[in-house]
């Protein structure tokens, strides 16, 4: 039962064992997760049963265009994640509603920009990306009917996200895993049923939408009572309080998919048959490693209510044991995507450069995956604790000087399977730096200085937004 609104409880996470935390937020939140990996990795395994390796190759290209989409979507939800656990952590519930409400409208409004914006670029974004011929046309027919319905996945998303600041992890997997179930059932219903292909894929990714976001309002609305009436007054005010966090989120997430469109890229000179391993491993990754997103995603809320109720041991706490269980899930998962990688080509019927692509990584390329969950959850520490600013600096830079060079001179030389073992390269340089600065910015806060977008420490650094005056917590 929901606590009444106006009442002062402290979070959840500042009492109890930060490990467990951890590790119950992370499992219920990555089955959710995993619930829409997996339908994913069915999808593209259906389109590959129709038999045409265009097909494949589009939706790989249309995947890293809907990539930046939601890398939007996921920095504003990180944005509301943040404020909405910090006045939690510090007792505040009826602050933590009225900028739930307000980091609600900002995602609905930013989520229809981006569709109007992109709409008319993704003709060119395509030849960009160095689709031709008829994989063009049909990655953008895709996206034609799968982009517009943005402003579904925001709402879905950040609505989860308040379901995770406020502790509530089973809620938190079930908008996630209606989701997945969704798409699950549609996607043969629609491809083969009704005998509708690409299209029928395209039909099941908006309808799963729409369930995600009803799901999402149910639980963080109706049964928490989460979201505040939303007032333009009152978002208004929150607004640069949101926009603080939200810029560098979104830069920061934004920055993975530049990186993946210039793997993309590089790998399509080798030719749509390696596009289409590409598009399998780009599925088969999350699927993979969906333990590591909800574990960033799961971080998130436990340092900033601890952070809010200015327990620091704790907050450095939570980092290590993040980093403990990234280390152990990325080690079994190694040791199983090795042991069955001609399973896995087998599966999707691919052959030549594809297969070829989806082996290697399995063999050799995924054990590097530790090295982004380091720094997935030290970008996670950064957000929640005012220095969302290292955050965008340590993704671009992994993005760009952990990339670009390294994909292009490992593509020169080994080809397609080269791009991908310098990609992940660039990400054990960044991913290493960026767990180490995340401890120093903790030492430093505990000191007392200050963050990008809360106050110096004065009892508390949680500012209350609504009246501009500071809360202190008990």
């Amino acid at each position: 039962m929901a606590s009444p609104p106006g009442s002062r409880q402290q979070g959840v996470f500042t009492t109890g064992s930060t490990m467990r935390h951890v590790a119950v937020m992370t499992s219920t939140a990555s089955v959710g997760l995993m619930a829409i990996f997996a339908v994913d990795l069915a999808n593209i395994f259906y389109i590959s049963l129709l038999g045409e390796r265009e097909l494949a190759a589009a939706i790989g290209y249309a995947g890293t265009v809907l990539f930046f989409a939601t890398s939007v979507c996921i920095g504003i939800a990180i944005a509301g994640t943040a404020l909405v656990s910090r006045q939690l952590g510090a007792g505040e519930r009826a602050e933590a509603r009225r900028l739930a409400a307000s980091a609600l409208v900002f995602m609905l409004v930013a989520s229809v920009l981006l569709v109007i914006l992109a709409l008319p670029l993704l003709g060119p974004l395509l030849t960009l990306l160095g689709a031709e011929g008829n994989t063009h046309a049909l990655a953008q027919r895709f996206l034609l009917f799968v982009l517009p319905a943005t402003p579904l996945l925001g709402l879905g998303m950040i609505l989860s996200a308040f379901l995770r600041a406020a502790g509530d992890a089973r809620r938190a997997m079930g908008v996630t895993l209606s989701g997945g179930v969704a798409t699950a059932i549609l996607d043969p219903i629609l491809i083969f049923g009704f005998e509708l292909g690409l299209d029928g894929a395209a039909i099941a990714s908006i309808l799963s939408r729409m369930v995600l976001a009803l799901v999402g309002l149910y639980g963080a609305v109706r049964v928490n009572d989460l979201v505040a009436r939303p007032r333009l007054a009152q978002t208004l005010r929150h607004l640069t309080a949101i926009w603080a966090i939200a810029l560098p989120a979104v830069l920061t997430n934004v920055a993975t998919p530049v990186g993946n469109a210039f793997v993309t890229r590089s790998i399509a000179e080798f030719g749509d048959s390696a596009v289409a391993g590409w598009a399998v491993i780009g599925r088969l990754i999350p699927f993979a490693f969906g333990f590591l997103f909800a574990l960033s995603g799961a971080v998130g809320p436990i340092v900033g209510q601890n952070f809010g109720a200015q327990r620091f041991d704790r907050v450095r706490r939570t980092l290590r044991d993040a980093q403990m269980l990234t280390l152990a899930y990325t080690l079994v998962v190694w040791a199983l995507l090795a042991a069955c990688n001609q399973l896995i080509v087998a599966a999707f019927g691919i052959s030549g450069p594809a297969g070829e692509l989806v082996s290697f990584f399995c063999l050799f390329v995924a054990g590097g995956f530790v090295f982004n969950g380091m720094l997935f959850v030290a970008n996670a520490a950064f957000n929640n604790l005012g220095f969302a600013g290292y955050s965008t600096l340590f993704n671009w830079g992994r993005a760009t000087l952990g990339t670009i060079p390294l994909v292009w001179l490992g593509a020169m030389v080994l080809g397609a399977p080269g791009a991908l073992l310098g990609q992940a390269f660039g990400g054990l340089v960044f991913g290493v730096l960026a767990v180490i600065v995340a401890f120093r910015v903790i030492a430093r806060l505990e000191k007392g200085e200050s963050g990008d977008d809360v106050p110096p420490r004065a009892g508390m650094a949680v500012p209350a937004f609504s009246t501009g005056k500071s809360a202190t917590a008990g």
